[in-house]
């Protein structure tokens, strides 16, 4: 399944902490999003991340589930990095 990972964490060394775990299953789309297939146990480690790296009282994670469909309908514009397999471009 696809997954966008996203964070708002205030303190610099949780959040760079969280940011190199998190490249070890996802690619870095922008400067606090990750995205990435992954799979329910690489989803559950995801979320024991989550747990152990953040301080779940002041810092914010959102995981979004794109299915197959949402995914192939992603339209990227600017410095955009696609994860994935190749597209076609739109324009």
């Amino acid at each position: 399944m696809r997954i966008v990972f996203s964070y708002d964490v205030t303190d610099d060394r949780r959040r760079n902490r969280l940011a190199k775990r998190l490249k070890d299953y996802l690619v870095r789309v922008q400067y606090s999003v990750f995205e990435g297939d992954v799979d329910d146990r690489d989803e559950m480690q995801l979320e024991k991340i989550v747990y152990k790296e953040l301080s779940l009282d002041v810092d914010s994670v959102r995981i979004y589930h794109l299915c197959r469909h949402c995914a192939s309908t992603m339209r990227l514009f600017g410095t955009s990095i696609y994860v994935g397999k190749e597209r076609e471009e739109i324009f």
